[in-house]
């Protein structure tokens, strides 16, 4: 008898191994994990007792050693629960909370001569992330991944706004469809880029942002993407089942791991509330702290440029020559001048006064080093050397110059996607950039990947990235990335990763235009991974005036809120001056307007209708809110319940006039102020396509007096 209930208790304890339940700190959350049939690892996700992710199972195929899909058992299991906060260099908290429940697996496959690995499952109040673990054990070194096989089996056929799978591009416009409808709908959604290499399975890349029939909001994408390629997503419409698709090598593998090593964590947001996707920190949560000792150089940054005037109908090149075919060492002063060249001493001169005059504390010149004859379109690996200024672009006076008006200039290395070419550069490069005053650069990398066969979202560009951020870090200098893969929190780890376009910017709008809804899309999907270089602030919207007939999709509000709405501390005032000071009152918005924050509050939001944001800015009692709509006017609603009590404010309205839209009056806003307090609250319309833009201070007792309440 005692035998008899020794063997059920050791049943009862195997069961409990191989079946784990988690929770959520707020209980809102239910994780469950079990081995299925043939020891396959598998999960489940509820919110609310409502299926978010259906049984899902997990693995890791490979090539040269046994896949990592079954035949496991469970050996151990560990839970732990964290509550701490920690602060972020630049963000849009001053104090981020870090709460989660963790479940650790170990695996075992016996027919592998005991070969271990380890699922790692966090659980927090806005979501699940999970990795793979491989540690330093005798049977396992090293291996080739073929592919993972991470599953997102989806409750329904949600709706979901999406960009197709892709190795080389996150420049598409956004798509607007039900889940089963992808594949019928990719090939018009993959509209020409410059370098793209599109997925030919139906497929979606994160982060992909979802909404459920029985109103749950579902993000899914990663954090903390070290040494290991980017992950899209293949759907399969008919079993709305998503799984893992990583994007592979010049030679088709994977992935290349010696151990002890780990995966990226994969991230599953879920709320029944839109703004508190949007709320979210998990995926900084799951990235590693940085190891930076010293980051008191890393600085917001409010900047302008010679650059928007290169889009807009050829008012300048960043080109100095004529010929179209260069070498290096050639004598580029011998060049035909082309006398439409953007980035020459006199034209950084009026740029340098103009960001002195309104207190910007950068300007970004493109196109003065030598090569941009022919850098695009011709897969040439030595394009750019990034130290030799064209003979019309004066080095030592541009410092000299921008030094006296305590302005910094912002490099531009575009590597044209030579990234071999740009490693063996870097330390001169960055050199150059110390020796005469640089502090931080725009990278890009339009192009086909050098080495050839390479994406940009693959294993040897991501660590090519980091390389270049720790690199940029020992001679502090600040990074903000274009074209590199989409963010994934590093910002947290390597915080002069400033800021990456990764996305459909403005730029697009002087190339056919962008849709009113994107920029109500993108802070649920591009800016769930970290801050975006949009390049907003463009007021002369209507671009007939330079010759062609694009526009840009907003009204001139709507690119004040962006301020607020898109996050990021390195903003840049797009427009050309001259387009700024038609316009005083409503520059003046950009002018004041913070980069770095305090608090963040979500007021309102609705993915691909509308956003409105309020923020405090860093170390100062002042706040600012921006609100967007698409297509649609509406009315937005700002409670100003997160001042603080006891106090009246003078708030500043930005608004789009009462007969103003995105097609017709773009232009047409109007400006007043008001007394707020807590208890405050107001409703403004938004023009199609529109805007609002508040920035809020605390009141004279005369101020306050003699404006009105709202």
């Amino acid at each position: 008898m005692q035998r008899i209930l020794l063997f059920l208790m050791a049943c009862v304890f195997t069961v409990q191994l191989q079946a784990q339940t988690l929770t959520s700190p707020d209980k809102n959350l239910t994780f469950k994990f079990e081995l299925k049939e043939k020891g396959v690892p598998s999960y489940q996700l509820t919110y609310k007792k409502k299926p978010v992710i259906k049984p899902s199972t997990l693995g890791i195929e490979t090539k040269d050693v046994a896949s990592f899909l079954d035949g496991f058992t469970v050996t151990k299991t560990e839970l732990q629960s964290v509550n701490d906060t920690w602060e972020p260099v630049l963000g849009e908290q001053k104090t981020i909370r870090n709460n989660y429940n963790e479940l650790l697996v170990t695996l075992t496959q016996k027919a592998q001569k005991d070969r271990v690995i380890r699922l790692r499952f966090r659980l927090f109040n806005d979501g699940l992330g999970f990795r793979y673990e491989f540690p330093k054990q005798k049977e396992l070194n090293y291996f080739v991944i073929k592919e993972e096989h991470s599953q997102f089996n989806l409750a329904g056929d949600h709706k979901i706004f999406w960009i197709p799978g892709d190795y080389d591009t996150n420049e598409y416009p956004y798509t607007t469809s039900k889940v089963s409808e992808i594949p019928g709908l990719q090939k018009k959604a993959t509209v020409q880029i410059t370098a793209q290499t599109p997925i030919k399975e139906p497929s979606v890349q994160t982060p992909s942002m979802m909404k459920s029939a029985d109103g749950l909001y579902i993000n899914i994408h990663e954090a903390a993407l070290i040494n290991y390629p980017a992950m899209d997503l293949e759907v399969d419409a008919k079993t709305l089942r998503m799984k893992s698709h990583l994007v592979p090598d010049a030679v088709g593998n994977k992935g290349y791991m010696q151990t002890d090593a780990q995966t990226p964590w994969r991230t599953i947001i879920v709320s029944d509330k839109a703004t508190d996707i949007l709320a979210s920190k998990l995926i900084l949560n799951l990235n590693e702290p940085t190891k930076y000792k010293d980051v008191s150089w890393i600085k917001p940054v409010k900047y302008i440029g010679v650059w928007w005037e290169y889009f807009v109908a050829g008012k300048s090149t960043w080109a100095y020559g004529t010929e179209n075919n260069v070498k290096l060492d050639q004598d580029f002063s011998k060049l035909t001048p082309n006398n439409r060249h953007g980035a020459t001493t006199q034209n950084v001169k009026r740029h340098i006064d103009f960001a002195a005059e309104h207190g910007f504390d950068a300007v970004l010149v493109e196109g003065w080093n030598i090569g941009w004859e022919d850098w695009i379109g011709n897969w040439k690996e030595n394009v750019f050397d990034f130290v030799t200024p064209y003979p019309d672009f004066d080095v030592k006076e541009l410092q000299r110059y921008a030094a006296s008006k305590k302005v910094k200039i912002m490099m531009h290395h575009e590597t044209s996607a030579s990234a071999t070419n740009y490693e063996r550069r870097l330390h001169p490069a960055f050199q150059f950039m110390v020796d005469n005053g640089y502090n931080a650069v725009k990278t890009g990398y339009v192009g086909q990947i050098i080495p050839r066969g390479e994406h940009h979202d693959g294993q040897w560009m991501v660590n090519h990235y980091i390389h270049v951020a720790n690199t940029a870090a020992d001679y502090k200098i600040m990074v903000n990335s274009h074209e590199a893969v989409r963010p994934t929190g590093l910002n947290r780890t390597y915080p002069n990763w400033i800021a990456q376009e990764s996305a459909r910017g403005t730029e697009f709008e002087a190339m056919g235009g962008l849709a009113p809804e994107h920029t109500t899309i993108l802070p649920f999907t591009r800016l769930m991974g970290g801050p975006m270089d949009y390049t907003p602030g463009i007021f002369q919207t209507d671009l007939s005036i330079y010759g062609h007939g694009n526009r840009v999709n907003t009204t001139l509000v709507k690119q004040l809120a962006y301020y607020v709405t898109m996050y990021s501390p390195l903003q840049m005032a797009a427009d050309m001056p001259e387009n700024y000071l038609r316009f005083p009152d409503a520059f003046q918005f950009i002018k004041d307007v913070a980069v770095d924050w305090d608090d963040t509050y979500v007021l309102e939001a609705e993915p691909g209708d509308y956003v409105t944001t309020a923020r405090k800015a860093k170390g100062k009692d002042e706040w600012f809110v921006g609100g967007v709509t698409d297509e649609n006017p509406r009315t937005a609603t700002v409670n100003f319940s997160f001042l603080p009590k006891g106090k009246q404010y003078i708030a500043t309205i930005y608004a789009d006039g009462a007969d103003a839209s995105y097609d017709k009056k773009p232009q047409s806003y109007t400006v007043r102020k008001v007394v707020v307090t807590p208890g405050s609250v107001l409703k403004q319309k938004l023009a199609s396509s529109g805007g609002l833009a508040i920035s809020i201070k605390e009141g004279s007792k005369k101020e306050v007096k003699d404006l009105p309440k709202l």
